[in-house]
């Protein structure tokens, strides 16, 4: 499993319920790696195009350590505060990047491998807090959807708490850090059914996918 903390800020709302989810999946028997992003030195994608020769980024950093720990990973969890509707800029350049795997898939219609534990289709989670009402991370779903669907990850769960702002304010939440933890226990013991991931998280279920 692999847990990556989308905060700029260490310690904040977000990566306290990533902690949770990973406790709890580590309970339930899973090998957990954590992977934080403002750590990382991951520049932003500058459209070189490159990646359409050899379905690979060609730009030297730290992304490539991420994408090969994403493609091992059985479940990937994601876990951002709420910035203008979306993620924080350091969590955008992982996403940004990852364009090279949907050239790899979409275009040139190679499959990527299975997981570490033979899994064609991995398991999506995202946990997302902010101040704002729930309406406005629908963004957010929507990045988070199509940075899995590049990795064979189903948008599988999540768990998105408004009103969550001031630091430590979601350890004052009533349920928060219990939730986290069944979701992360759960994310491992579930049975792995075959989920839809064509299917969008938010919207109308006929509503067409955006080009």
């Amino acid at each position: 499993m692999l847990g990556i903390a989308g905060s700029p800020r260490r310690g904040g709302n977000s990566e306290t319920l990533l902690d949770r989810f990973l406790a709890g999946a580590r309970d339930a028997g899973a090998q957990v790696t954590k992977s934080v992003a403002a750590d990382l030195d991951i520049q932003a994608c500058d459209d070189c195009e490159r990646c359409w020769e050899n379905e690979r980024c060609q730009t030297e950093d730290d992304y490539e350590e991420v994408c090969n720990e994403m493609l091992a990973a059985d479940v990937v969890v994601v876990a951002t505060p709420l910035y203008f509707w979306n993620v924080p800029a350091q969590l955008k350049d992982i996403i940004d990047r990852s364009q090279c795997l949907w050239v790899r898939q979409f275009v040139v219609d190679e499959s990527l491998p299975p997981s570490s534990e033979g899994h064609q289709m991995r398991r999506g989670v995202l946990l997302a807090v902010g101040g704002q009402p729930e309406r406005h991370f629908e963004g957010v779903k929507l990045t988070t959807w199509a940075f899995f669907r590049v990795f064979n990850t189903a948008y599988w769960n999540d768990l998105l708490l408004h009103d969550v702002d001031e630091q430590g304010a979601v350890e004052e939440h009533a349920t928060a850090l219990a939730r986290a933890y069944d979701l992360g226990y759960r994310s491992v013991t579930e049975p792995w059914e075959k989920i839809d991931m064509a299917k969008m998280p938010v919207g109308d279920d006929d509503e067409e996918e955006p080009e």
